[in-house]
Formats: structure tokens, sequence, C-alpha cells
């Protein structure tokens, strides 16, 4: 669906398609246990978060230099373009790189190269999210904070993500008062398999600006009170909230309900090479599935941009903002 949008919860590592990786890996002489790139993509069948992580991570090991986050993410910009996005604000995952041995800097530079030429050839801005994985330590997330110092100029925000069961955000506390302290924004991962607490602590613990996911809220009355009140954006995945099992079927989605409760949910693709489509493709679905007329989609696509950090730019929001208005279906 190529209505104008934002996309404000994409991980890029999470866009690595199984012809990218096939590629990558010839470059830098990696061997994937997969022969075919058919062989790979039948992989992407998950029973829960966790055995989407264990593949995710596993691929990564094709990504070793600048060019090849580059390539990844000019690779992204490209579909995203075609399925109308505008504006994107890009999750990478730091640690997971750094833990095999690439140094922090090439993931930053790489990424960087694509998104500085991403508004002359895809016509889209953009920002990057640095995201602590959630199932290593504090330190570890602290440590990633001190060496992306001489890259803060290139990040405009930190974020929370992996394995979230058994990791509350308040583990996080101190990286997020430091990184206040630096001026990022401040996002979070909590409500996709945690409970509504997590939401909770990730707001008052952590102070985020933003919910990532969100998707168990509805379960906490209080907390939906509180969301609306204080328009806390939501950035909901629901083609990955199917293919991770958190809900059995597209139709069950809370999505429809939750904009009738007056909160300010948008729809992101997550990791779209891995749940079956970019975020055009999730709006159709979505569309399809939970019978969402026009005026419905054109609210999530201004929700978008309202959500979007883009207070530096109040005529660019202003402008998505009328894209949305003038669209004809």
């Amino acid at each position: 669906m190529h209505l104008p949008k934002a996309e404000l919860h994409l991980h890029i590592e999470g866009t690595l398609e199984p012809e990218l990786a096939f590629e990558l890996a010839a470059r830098n002489a990696v061997v994937l246990p997969y022969s075919t790139t058919e062989e790979l993509r039948r992989a992407y069948l998950f029973d829960d978060l966790q055995s989407f992580l264990d593949l995710y991570y596993a691929l990564m090991a094709v990504l070793r230099t600048e060019d090849d986050f580059d390539r990844l993410a000019d690779a992204y910009l490209a579909r995203a373009a075609a399925q109308g996005v505008r504006h994107a604000e890009i999750f990478f995952d730091p640690q997971a790189h750094t833990a095999r041995g690439v140094d922090i800097g090439t993931v930053v530079e790489g990424l960087a190269r694509a998104l500085d030429r991403s508004e002359e050839r895809h016509g889209i801005s953009t920002q990057l999210i640095m995201c602590f994985l959630r199932d290593r330590s504090a330190e570890s997330a602290l440590a990633t904070l001190e060496a992306a110092g001489p890259y803060l100029h290139r990040i405009a925000g930190v974020g929370l993500d992996s394995a979230e069961v058994g990791h509350p955000p308040s583990k996080f506390r101190e990286v997020y008062e430091a990184a206040a302290a630096l001026g990022l924004r401040k996002v979070a991962h909590a409500g996709e398999e945690g409970p509504p607490a997590y939401i909770w602590e990730a707001l008052d613990v952590l102070g985020v600006e933003r919910v990532d996911h969100g998707l168990r809220s509805m379960e906490d009355p209080e907390l939906v009170k509180r969301l609306v009140r204080d328009r806390v954006p939501l950035t909901l995945c629901p083609l990955s909230n199917v293919r991770l099992r958190a809900i059995d079927v597209l139709e069950d989605h809370p999505l429809r309900q939750m904009m009738e409760a007056g909160l300010l949910v948008t729809v992101n693709s997550d990791d779209p090479a891995y749940f079956g489509g970019y975020v055009g493709d999730t709006f159709h679905a979505v569309r399809e599935a939970l019978g969402l007329g026009q005026e419905q989609l054109r609210e999530l696509a201004r929700n978008s941009f309202r959500a979007a950090f883009l207070d530096h730019d109040e005529e660019r929001r202003a402008a998505y903002l009328a894209e949305v208005d003038a669209y004809v279906f």
C-alpha cells in the first residue's frame, strides 16, 4: 500500500533477505548452514520469539564490513520507498555485532552511509536508534553507550529489544538515565510477550516517549487510560505478532479495539524479511483481516508522523501529514 507513512519500529538486521544473506556470505567467506535461499526461507517459521532470535542472530554472521551495513540499509530503504514510506526511524543492535568482533564504528558508519543518501535516492528521511539487548547485562548496555560516544551525532535515540520475559525495563534504569543526560530520545520494547507491568516500568522507570509493541496494554484498563491521557504512541507490528505466536491469527489482533479506545497506535513491520511483509504489506494485511476503512488507514498513517521524532522539523511533519490527507486510495 502506497499510502504515505512513517515506519517507527524496524530492526535493520531484520531486513536481511535470504538472497542478500547468501550474497554477503559469499563476499565474506561465511558458510551458512543452508544450501539454497529456498531452504533458508523455509527456516523462517517460528514457534515463539526465542526461536526467531536464534536464527536472527545466527544470520548476522554475514555482516562484517561498512559496505555490508550500507548494502543492508539501502536494500531496506528501496523496498520501503516502494511501499510509501516517507520517514523511517531505524533500530540497530550494536551488541550483536561487537560480540562477534565487529567494531561499533563499522556498524554505525556503514548504516549512516546509506542513510545520508536516503532522501536523494529514496525520498525517505531517516533517524537511527541504538537498541540495547535486554538479555545481556545492564553493564554491557552501559559499555555500549560509552563505546557509541564518537558516533552520537549519528544516533537520535536509544531503545531496548530482544528476549523480553524475565528482563524487565527497570534492569536498564541507569543506562536510560545516562542516555537522557546525553540528549538522546528514549523508546523501549514492552508488552509484546511481557506483561502490562513492563509497559508501566518503561514509562515510569525508563521515561520512554514511545512504547514499542505495547500489544498487551489492553489487559490493563488503567494503563490504557494512562496511555490515552498522555498520548503515548504504540508501535504495533501485527504480522510479527502472528509469526511469533503472540496472536493466533491476524483477525484476532486488537488493533481495531486499540484505535477505538483512543490509543495512538501505529503499524510497522518489525523484522520484515522474517515476518512475511514490509510495512505497506502490513497495512494491506490489516485492512483485509480487520476490515479497516480508508479513514482508519489514513489515521494510522497520520499517527505514524505524529509519533515520529520530528520535533526539530515541524514543517516536515506538517508536509508529511498533508501528503496523507491528499492521498487517493
